[in-house]
């Protein structure tokens, strides 16, 4: 195993592996989570016994939440 600078490259390479996987996980949720709320708005995925009118409200919270989440893990990634 070849060393550089203290760190082998094996250990710098499965850490670059992970962020790339960890990075990956978290767009498909954001990306789940927005089909899911578009989903509900439009009136496709519905909930029974829960009102149409519950339904797009709640779709609309899913949209605000992802949103304003992905934008702070955004920033906060930006900020270190």
């Amino acid at each position: 195993m070849v060393k550089k600078s203290g760190v082998s490259i094996a250990s710098s390479t499965s850490h670059a592996l992970q962020g790339l996987i960890l990075f990956v996980a978290w767009v498909t949720g954001v990306l789940v989570a927005l089909s899911v709320g578009f989903g509900m708005i439009d009136g496709i995925l519905s909930a029974r016994f829960i009102p149409l009118t519950m339904t797009i409200a709640a779709g609309w919270v899913v949209i605000v939440l992802s949103i304003i989440g992905a934008l702070l893990a955004v920033i906060e990634r930006l900020s270190r």
